[in-house]
């Protein structure tokens, strides 16, 4: 199809096949490396591209652009979406990564300003790194269309980097404005008369990457989207949605979610694919006994090692920064005798500057950078070029997120493998056992909550600052007639007599104030002090005091500063550069406390409840861990600020004649208790299909005396919603309680370990020796009782 592609570049012929016959990934009956454990190999064969004409309805200079570009038919999904688009539908298009999807949204713009060059489109990425990338492909687009027609279209980018001097530019000439949702939130609509020739003229406007918004940042994009259609309606514009995903299993509920609109979905990929191999690797048990396998991120090391000493280049997922910084450190020192090699190995992640984060993409792209460590800022779609393997070191948390990591390796007809190392978290040994699970289940739904009172409230606020709310105006589900009473009480908005308007009356910008994807709107400067002060990252607030404690050792690309000390009203935290062999992690403490009850089943002699509570949480210590033994070779206590929020929870309540029927001490009960909550929140992300980070778990004995009581007092374990307010997982979680439960016995029981692993209730270190007998036992007696209930009780909210 394209003429024009850049030729793939070299490398060492049957270098993949011989990389993966040293990991076992050839061929599973007899891998080369007895002590790697290698649980699924799967094959995807590569797959012919399926092309088709362009729409008669495309405009002949659009065409002539296209076809000086190489580009002389369109595979089949592309011709789809541009008829929908062309034919006045919202379209969401939902195809492999490196399909060319980019294409399915730009030449309908595109084409709409050639008819009419007063049209303008909004393009909508998740990051400013995706948006700058995005631009590069557009203007050579503008470009040929220029060359060909002598039609000139403005295209740029709006945000947080964008100078002062140039914004004015960009308001009156853009054509395409690339930007994000969070500049959108603060930067165009607050300010929306500057924008008027936007926003008259807007006929479309692009969500790329549609799968992003899921959980909080969802919540808050479809309410600046509510905003956006208001302005829109304002200036006499309604605007088309065009978006594309990645792969879920509800994209066009999303989409409709979202915007509020109705869509059509084109999912039928007419892209070519090359061969790819997908390799699923367990790391072999060391200690029968105790369940313990040897560390995933050293059998990832080994593994990345064999691809990076054939020379091929790959992109290893690391779960967290402090994961990436760990084998960024690893795998620099080990081809550090080789001269030039340890530049050729970065790491990258949110926190690193925008300037280094560029120069590591080109790097990639042009060769010079072999490998790089990543969390999952690269997972969506950075041009990072043709690489030949990913390499991830634990299971995402979705099947989504991993097939979108896994496609990062090869492109269009070039061979590729992916490579999956299992930790030993409950969640990955139940996918890495049962791979017909990944392989063959539908990916996860995405799920927001946009009506979640603290989210509603604030962009009701940023609404009534933008334009004057009338007295019958919607805005979401709840009466808004009423929020807005509610906030003239508070002198932020003033209604002069029935009927009128009302009207921001406060001095503040309330745009400011809130955060799309956090709790608090507030980052962590991080400040080098060794020689002359200069910031060389940042960190939002949430993981700010876990990351940022006095102590704590903060890794940049395998260099280690320590925490001299944390300004934590000033939002910035003072290290300086250390030679150490240890890095640290911190400890939290979280208490729940119920606040009222929506719903419950039972009583019985368990119960299972849903509700509203409170939740402080705390940084109370950090541990000092060696690099490459793991050894705790230190501790360390903290007194930092506490953390509160409502939120809403499942509750799962084991009364105290369960406790009374275990045949075990007070202390084995306890870490029963501890076993069973340990194994739950596994379960419930799986159920749930969600990210670890959008639930916590926490237990609580109700006699203020911690668990030593557990035959005395009911026990409660809290599975929350990990942000203010909740966001929609605790409730289907309620309605799962019986599957819950179900589901977690058969984790626990079906664990080969003999008395609890990291795999099922948790390390017997951090629990006990009869914990996972315990735990069986609580379950069995809570399960054939819920057999046998008598009735339930729906207790409804006030």
């Amino acid at each position: 199809m394209r003429a024009m592609q850049p030729a793939p570049r070299s490398r060492p012929d049957g270098a993949l096949d011989a990389a993966l016959e040293r990991i076992g990934g050839s061929d599973n009956n007899r891998p080369d490396t007895p002590d790697l454990h290698v649980t699924a190999v799967r094959q995807l064969p590569a797959v012919a591209a399926e092309l088709a004409p362009f729409p008669a309805a495309l405009d002949d200079r659009l065409t002539r652009a296209l076809q000086s570009r190489g580009i002389d038919r369109l595979y089949t999904h592309q011709a789809d979406a541009i008829d929908h688009a062309l034919a006045g539908r919202h379209v969401v298009v939902v195809t492999p990564t490196a399909s060319g999807k980019t294409l399915c949204y730009n030449a309908p713009v595109l084409n709409a300003i050639l008819r009419d060059p007063s049209g303008r489109a909004l393009y909508l990425f998740p990051t400013k790194a995706l948006a700058q990338d995005q631009l590069a492909e557009l203007q050579v687009m503008c470009e040929a269309i220029d060359r060909a027609s002598g039609d000139r279209i403005g295209v740029f980018t709006y945000d947080g980097d964008t100078p002062q001097d140039a914004r004015r530019t960009i308001r009156s000439r853009a054509h395409l404005v690339l930007s994000n949702p969070d500049m959108v939130h603060s930067g165009i609509l607050p300010h929306h008369p500057r924008w008027a020739r936007l926003f008259e003229n807007l006929r479309y406007v692009i969500i790329d990457e549609l799968h992003a918004y899921r959980g909080v940042f969802g919540s808050h994009l479809c309410n600046v989207l509510r905003r956006l259609r208001r302005i829109c309606r304002h200036y006499g514009s309604n605007p088309l949605f065009l978006c594309s995903s990645a792969t879920i299993a509800n994209p066009r509920e999303l989409a409709e979610r979202l915007t509020e609109q109705e869509f059509e979905i084109v999912n039928r990929s007419g892209a070519p694919r090359g061969e790819k191999f997908f390799v699923f690797v367990n790391p072999p048990v060391v200690s029968q006994e105790l369940g313990i396998r040897r560390s995933y991120l050293a059998e990832t090391r080994r593994i990345a090692s064999e691809f990076l000493k054939r020379n091929l280049q790959l992109i290893v997922f690391a779960q967290s920064r402090l994961s990436t910084e760990i084998l960024t450190t690893y795998l620099k020192a080990d081809f550090e005798g080789i001269p030039g090699a340890p530049g050729r190995i970065r790491g990258y992640r949110g926190g690193y500057l925008p300037n280094r984060r560029r120069e590591i993409e080109k790097g990639l792209r042009d060769g010079a950078v072999r490998a790089v460590v990543s969390t999952n800022a690269l997972e969506l779609g950075i041009d990072i070029g043709g690489l030949d393997v990913s390499v991830m070191a634990g299971y995402p948390g979705t099947i989504a997120a991993t097939w979108q990591r896994a496609g990062r390796a090869g492109r269009r007809t070039s061979r590729s493998a992916a490579v999956m190392v299992a930790s030993s978290a409950p969640l990955d040994q139940f996918v890495v056992r049962n791979p017909s699970y990944f392989f063959d289940a539908s990916p996860e739904r995405a799920l927001i909550d946009p009506d979640n009172l603290h989210i509603l409230v604030d962009h009701i606020k940023c609404g009534a600052f933008e334009l004057p709310f009338g007295a019958t105006e919607a805005f979401g589900r709840h009466d808004v007639q009423e929020i807005l009473g509610v906030l003239s009480e508070q002198g932020f908005v003033h209604q002069a007599g029935e009927g009128a308007p009302w009207t921001w009356t406060n001095e503040s910008y309330p745009a400011d104030a809130v955060s799309l994807r956090s709790v608090s709107s507030d980052n962590f400067v991080i400040v080098d002090t060794t020689g002359e002060a200069r910031v060389i990252g940042e960190t939002d607030f949430t993981s700010g005091q876990a990351t940022l404690h006095p102590k704590a050792i903060y890794i940049v690309e395998a260099k280690l500063y320590q925490v001299e000390r944390l300004d934590f009203e000033g939002r910035k935290a003072f290290v300086r550069e250390i030679d150490c062999d240890y890095y640290t992690t911190a400890i939290t403490y979280t208490k729940v406390t119920p606040i009222d009850t929506f719903a419950e089943k039972g009583p019985y002699p368990s119960c299972a409840s849903h509700g509203e509570v409170h939740v402080v949480s705390r940084v109370v210590g950090f541990k000092k861990i060696k690099f490459y033994t793991n050894e705790n070779v230190a501790s360390g206590e903290l007194d930092l600020p506490e953390q509160q929020m409502h939120t809403t929870s499942y509750c799962l309540t084991i009364l105290p004649e369960v406790m009374r029927l275990l045949p075990y001490a007070t202390d084995e009960r306890r870490d029963g208790i501890v076993g069973l909550a340990f194994a739950l929140r596994q379960v419930a992300q799986l159920l749930l299909m969600c990210d670890g980070h959008d639930i916590g778990i926490s237990i609580d004995s109700g006699d203020g005396e911690g668990l030593a009581s557990a035959a005395a007092s009911p026990q409660k374990i809290f599975v929350y919603d990990n942000y203010p307010g909740g966001i929609g997982f605790s409730a289907p979680l309620y309605q799962m309680h019986r599957e819950l439960l179900t589901s977690t016995r058969r984790l626990i029981a079906d664990c080969p370990c003999e008395n609890g692993c990291p795999g099922c209730v948790g390390p017997v270190g951090n629990t006990g020796p009869m914990a996972k007998a315990a735990a069986l036992c609580i379950l069995d007696v809570v399960l054939e009782d819920a057999a046998t209930e008598r009735s339930t009780t729906e207790v409804q909210a006030f």
